[in-house]
């Protein structure tokens, strides 16, 4: 192990991180099994909903990108979606490789269900911040996104010493 590493007391961020997220996927799923939906399903149908209101028809890659899931889960998800009816999915006009993304009037009903319980979760979690309009949780919401904004796809230049195997 290298000299730089120095002992953690305690939990260490990532491992906070990693159970905070463990933790609330697994809330949304039992929240949200009552109307049939995951959490991998709400992810899309709420991000729909919120980019159909600031009037955007995304792309499967745009909503990829705006949700940070894989292409090819969000494909895979969006297919089950429309399977369900919540959904449709229509070839962009102007780039045959595209689909285009859209709520149906079942999936526009199915969203603001699945928001408004997500909303009321969200706020027991944030409770101990303050709520969803507490400045903590404003601090704590800024401190995130400048987190979210650090590359992570770098290459980590690991000593051979290191390195396992």
């Amino acid at each position: 192990m290298s000299e730089n590493v120095i002992p953690q007391k305690g939990p260490t961020p990532g491992f906070l991180v990693w159970r905070l997220s463990t933790r609330w996927r697994t809330a949304v799923d039992r929240a949200l099994a009552p109307l049939g939906l995951t959490h991998a399903q709400y992810t899309l149908l709420g991000s729909l909903h919120g980019m159909h209101r600031s009037g955007q028809r995304p792309s499967q890659r745009q909503l990829a990108d705006h949700t940070g899931l894989e292409a090819l889960y969000v494909s895979k998800i969006a297919r089950s979606l429309e399977a369900s009816g919540l959904i449709e999915r229509t070839p962009d006009p102007a780039d045959t490789r595209a689909v285009r993304l859209s709520l149906t009037a079942e999936g526009e009903q199915a969203a603001r269900r699945a928001v408004a319980v997500v909303q009321l979760l969200l706020d027991r979690l944030l409770a101990p911040l303050g709520g969803l309009d507490g400045e903590r949780t404003a601090a704590f919401a800024a401190e995130l996104t400048a987190l979210l904004d650090v590359p992570l796809d770098v290459a980590l230049d690991i000593p051979p010493d290191d390195r396992l195997g």
